[in-house]
C-alpha cells in the first residue's frame, strides 16, 4: 500500500521533528562477548557456534575484557561518564535468531551515559546529546527465502547463528530537538562522525553494508513551536509535547539514514494532518522503493521482563584503569578536522564537503599514500562521489580504495595517462578488472609517447584545419585549442596534450 506524504515545504510549516537515533556497533574482538568463538565475518553458516552462544543447557559466559574496554574508550570518546559499577540483564523476548530467548544486554545500569557529540551541518553546529551506550551480544542472522525478503509472505527462512554473540555496544542519544529542515542531514552528519570517532578509536571496522554499523531512527512530530528547547525528556509518549515516535530499524548507509529520516517525517505529517494517530511501532526501510513499511508494534521496556543476569558478575572498572584509558584516546574529531584542514590547506567550504560526502577518512588515507591533497580530493569528490551517487551506493562501499586512488594520481604524474584515460582506470576498478596498472595494461590506456606518432597526428590536424592554422600564424595561439582537440580525438585521448600544443607551435610560430 502507497503511503500518504505530505510535502516537506509543508511539514516544517506545521510540525517540529524530534530526533532519537540507535547505533549498534560490532566490535572487532577476536572473540565473542560470552566464550571464545570466533568473530570473522563471512565464515560458513553456524561454524562459529558452541554451547554458550547457542544457549545449551549448564554453559556458563565470561566476560569479554577487551569488549568492556572498547565500551568504555567509547563513552569517554563520547564525554560520557563512566560507571564505577555496572551490571548485564536478561532482555527476554522470542525470536528464531536468539537462541537463548534473551538477550545478554544491560538495562538501567549502562556502563556509559550522559555524554554529548557535537556535529556540524552547514556551518552551524548541533549538539547530540549521549543518552547511554551499553554492552550487549549481537542475534544471529535470519534469511527469509521467497519473493517478499521478510519473514511476512516467506517460504522458509534459514538461521546463521554464527553472529549470536558478538559484541555489541548500542549508543542511544537523547532527542535532538532544534533540528528543523536540517534533521535528515544531521541524523546523517552524526552517524557519519560516530562512524569516523569509532574507526580512529580502533574498536570495530564500521562497515555499514556488512551490519557491522548499524542504525535505528527513531522520529517523532509535534505541532510548530509546543517542543520546548530541553536537553532531556522521557519517552515520548501519547499527549506528550514530543508527539508519538516511530523506529526504523537496521538503516545500513549513510544516505538512507537522511532518507529515512525524511520520508518518516512526510509521512508522520500527513497522517497528523488528516487527524490521525501515528502508530508507536518499528518500521522497515526499503532501500530499492526508498519508504518505510510497518514491523510491528513498539515493545516497552516491561515487556521485556528485564531482570539482573544471575551468571555474570557485576563490572566495576577502576578509577585509575579509566583514567588510563582516558590519555591513550586518540584526537578529537573536531580537532583533527582543524589539523587536517591546515595541514592540506582546504577552505572552509572545500572541507566542509569532504567531511558531508563522508569522504575524509578516505581522502587521508589517500594523502598518506602519497597523494597531494588537492587531487585526493578531486577524485572522492568528483569522479567516485559521481559514480557512488549513480549506483545509490556509499564512497567506502565502491570497491575502490584509497591506495587504487593513489596509484591513478600517480600514473598521471608520471605522465602515462592523463584525466580522461584515468576516468577510464576508475571504470575497470569497479568492474573488479585487477590494479590500476593491469587495467591500463589490459585496456591500453597508456599516453602514447611517440613523437614520431605524435607529429603526425599534428600534421593532420594542421592540414584539416587550415584556417586555424593561419590564426595561429597571425598570433592568435589561443586558437591551437581547435588543434589539440583534433590531435586528442585521432589519438583516441592517448596523447599528452601539453606535449601536442608544443609541437603545434613549433610548427606554426
Amino acid at each position: 500500500m502507497t503511503e500518504t506524504l505530505l510535502s516537506y515545504e509543508d511539514v516544517l510549516a506545521r510540525f517540529d521533528p524530534a530526533l532519537g537515533l540507535e547505533v549498534h556497533v560490532e566490535l572487532n574482538t577476536a572473540t565473542k562477548m560470552f566464550c571464545g568463538c570466533p568473530t570473522t565475518f563471512g565464515a560458513e553458516p553456524n561454524t562459529q557456534v558452541c554451547p554458550t552462544c547457542l544457549g545449551l543447557p549448564g554453559s556458563m559466559p565470561v566476560v569479554n575484557a577487551k569488549a568492556v574496554e572498547s565500551a568504555i574508550r567509547i563513552g569517554l570518546a563520547l564525554n560520557c561518564e563512566i560507571a564505577e559499577w555496572c551490571r548485564f540483564a536478561r532482555k527476554n523476548y522470542f525470536y528464531p535468531d536468539m537462541p537463548k530467548n534473551f538477550q545478554t544486554s544491560q538495562y538501567d545500569e549502562p556502563i556509559a551515559f550522559n555524554g554529548y557529540m557535537d556535529v556540524e551541518v552547514d556551518g552551524e553546529t548541533y549538539r547530540v546529546g549521549i543518552e547511554r551506550a551499553h554492552m550487549e551480544e549481537d542475534t544471529g542472522k535470519s534469511t527469509h527465502i521467497g519473493t517478499t525478503g521478510r519473514i511476512h509472505g516467506a517460504d522458509y527462512s534459514l538461521v546463521d547463528y554464527n553472529r549470536a554473540g558478538i559484541p555489541l555496544i548500542e549508543i542511544v542519544t537523547k532527542p535532538v530537538l532544534g533540528t528543523g529542515a536540517k534533521a535528515p542531514e544531521v541524523a546523517r552528519a552524526y552517524v557519519a562522525q560516530l562512524r569516523d570517532l569509532l574507526l580512529g578509536l580502533g574498536v570495530s571496522d564500521v562497515r555499514m553494508e556488512q551490519g557491522s554499523l548499524r542504525c535505528d531512527v527513531n522520529l517523532s512530530l509535534a505541532p510548530k513551536s509546543s517542543v520546548e528547547p530541553v536537553e532531556r525528556r522521557p519517552e515520548p509518549v501519547e499527549g506528550t509535547t514530543l508527539g508519538i515516535r516511530t523506529e526504523t530499524k537496521n538503516v545500513n548507509s549513510l544516505r538512507s539514514v537522511e532518507r529515512a529520516t525524511r520520508y518518516e517525517m512526510q509521512r508522520h505529517a500527513a497522517v497528523l494532518s488528516e487527524g490521525g494517530k501515528v502508530l508507536q511501532e518499528t518500521r522497515h526501510w526499503h532501500e530499492d522503493t526508498g519508504v518505510t513499511t510497518s514491523g510491528r508494534e513498539k515493545s516497552d521496556a516491561e515487556d521485556y521482563r528485564y531482570f539482573p543476569e544471575p551468571d555474570l558478575v557485576p563490572v566495576a572498572p577502576s578509577r585509575e584503569w579509566v583514567e588510563q584509558l582516558r590519555t591513550e584516546l586518540p584526537e578529537p574529531p573536531h580537532a583533527r578536522r582543524a589539523r587536517l584542514q591546515t595541514e592540506w590547506g582546504f577552505s572552509d567550504l572545500e572541507m566542509r564537503d569532504t567531511v558531508g560526502a563522508g569522504a575524509l577518512g578516505l581522502v587521508e588515507e589517500t594523502i598518506a599514500a602519497g597523494t597531494a591533497p588537492q587531487a585526493a580530493r578531486k577524485w572522492w569528490l568528483g569522479e567516485l562521489a559521481r559514480r557512488a551517487n549513480e549506483s545509490e551506493t556509499e564512497l567506502a562501499a565502491l570497491g575502490v580504495t584509497p591506495a587504487d586512488v593513489a596509484r591513478v594520481q600517480a600514473l598521471v604524474d608520471e605522465g602515462t595517462l592523463n584525466d580522461k584515460l584515468a576516468r577510464q582506470v576508475f571504470d575497470g576498478l569497479l568492474a573488479g578488472e585487477g590494479t590500476p596498472d593491469e587495467i591500463v595494461a589490459a585496456r591500453g590506456l597508456a599516453i602514447v609517447s611517440d613523437e614520431g606518432a605524435l607529429g603526425t597526428a599534428v600534421d593532420h590536424a594542421i592540414a584539416a584545419n587550415p584556417d586555424v592554422a593561419d590564426k595561429i600564424r597571425d598570433g592568435k595561439v589561443a586558437a591551437a585549442g581547435a588543434l589539440i582537440g583534433a590531435v586528442m580525438k585521432e589519438m583516441q585521448g592517448q596523447a599528452d596534450a601539453n606535449r601536442v600544443r608544443e609541437l603545434i607551435l613549433e610548427r606554426l610560430t
